[in-house]
């Protein structure tokens, strides 16, 4: 009897059990059919985008039926809203390895507008046919994006031309805005001022022409790259009032005109790039007092002026100084020896004379490339044969006509002999 007993038991409960497992089973599936916690039109909307970038034979609702759950899409990221699923995030092109590859000829659909909660948008070498157009989507559409968007990265698309929608100005939740290495053109919008949130703005390596438009209440920003393109004119006194500026990168263009003396309020910049450009007036003293830079480049301008003009002792964080090709005069002071953390020092093709300060090898103890070429200094080098060892290749001396070297020191290390300098000549004293 007993027995009989515990035989029933162990039927109910394995009936119990599986009526749990069909429940289960039934419950998944109807999950699943619905799509999870996750809104049938938001769903729809992912799906359509991404056939956008990555083709019509991408299969998302058969691969994905829960894209935000248990079955992941790369390059797309999720969050919840009101026990929902949304999408926040989306990154196309081969900038990361879980980011979706791109057809040859992707398309920007208007779904793409439909994600309501879409706070990063990440678009990498997709465009690389010739003639695509970011003003093909309509203002309107990017005016949905308002609310939510907070980062836009643009970058590597060799086949997108056109202007920079100024539309984009209205996105003023915006944080990053990059849009890097594409060939667009025209003026950059005139309303930047307006994404008060900013702290990045890159918008280098593109062709855009034009004056750089006024920046007045980018008090967040910490990065300005506008390097590497076709812009003129001169630098907005604005820029002084971007007081969170860590990097001002303007390096490759056709600006012009002075220095701004409005640079010295810049006290956080550790960054400031402008070779390669056509300013002019010489090296204003406000330089002097920007403390905070690390990096100070400003090669292949036509500055003009004594390089005797500015206190060097006052920029002590200095690891770079390129002042190359900048038609500088005078000697070389002698309060540079108290950079003490400068590793690069160039100021090849000027017009500097005088002697070329032996000091520099001990007060100057990081100082690992020193490039003077060009000039007109004169006399002995008087460095020891330690110097050449840790120079090397990067002590550029020649092209100094009244230069020579003490062969003495650098006896037998005939691969740190100056290039292009020769060997000082020793006058032999009469013997009676």
């Amino acid at each position: 009897m007993k027995m009989l007993r515990f035989r029933k038991k162990q039927h109910l409960v394995f009936l119990l059990c599986v009526w749990c497992l069909v429940v289960d089973l039934s419950k998944a599936e109807t999950d699943e059919s619905e799509g999870g916690p996750m809104e049938k039109t938001e769903k729809t909307a992912l799906y359509s985008t991404i056939q956008g970038f990555v083709g019509d034979s991408w299969n998302g609702s058969y691969l994905y039926p829960d894209p935000c759950g248990w079955t992941p899409i790369q390059g797309v990221t999720c969050d919840m809203y009101d026990d929902h699923w949304y999408v926040t995030a989306l990154s196309f092109g081969t900038v990361q390895e879980k980011s979706l590859a791109c057809t040859d000829v992707p398309v920007i659909r208007p779904q793409l507008f439909e994600l309501k909660h879409l706070k990063s948008l990440s678009i990498y070498s997709c465009f690389t046919s010739p003639n695509r157009y970011l003003a093909s989507v309509s203002d309107e559409k990017w005016l949905e994006l308002t609310k939510s968007l907070e980062r836009l990265e643009i970058r590597s698309n060799p086949g997108l031309i056109g202007e920079l929608p100024s539309v984009i100005t209205n996105l003023t939740n915006l944080q990053s805005l990059v849009v890097l290495e594409n060939q667009l053109t025209g003026p950059l919008p005139e309303n930047l001022a307006k994404l008060t949130r900013l702290r990045r703005l890159v918008l280098s390596g593109n062709k855009f022409t034009g004056r750089v438009p006024e920046v007045f209440g980018l008090t967040r920003l910490l990065i300005l790259d506008l390097s590497r393109n076709v812009l003129s004119g001169s630098l907005p006194l604005s820029v002084g009032g971007l007081n969170s500026l860590l990097k001002l990168d303007v390096s490759n263009n056709y600006l012009e005109g002075k220095l701004p003396r409005e640079l010295q309020y810049l006290k956080n910049l550790t960054l400031l790039d402008l070779r390669n450009n056509r300013f002019s007036g010489g090296l204003t003293k406000e330089i002097q007092e920007m403390g905070s830079l690390v990096e100070l480049v400003l090669s292949n301008n036509r500055l003009v002026g004594d390089l005797t003009r500015l206190e060097w002792r006052n920029l002590k964080n200095l690891v770079v100084l390129d002042l190359s090709n900048t038609g500088l005069t005078g000697e070389i002071p002698g309060s540079i020896l108290e950079l003490k953390k400068l590793r690069f020092l160039g100021l090849s093709n000027n017009h500097l004379g005088g002697k070329l300060i032996p000091q520099m090898e001990t007060k100057m103890p990081s100082l690992s490339a020193l490039y003077v070429n060009g000039n007109n200094i004169s006399g002995e080098l008087e460095f020891s044969r330690k110097f050449y060892e840790r120079m090397g290749r990067r002590l550029g001396v020649w092209g100094n006509p009244n230069l020579c070297y003490n062969g003495d020191e650098i006896k037998n290390l005939s691969e740190h002999v100056p290039f292009g300098v020769n060997q000082c000549k020793r006058v032999k004293a009469d013997k009676y």
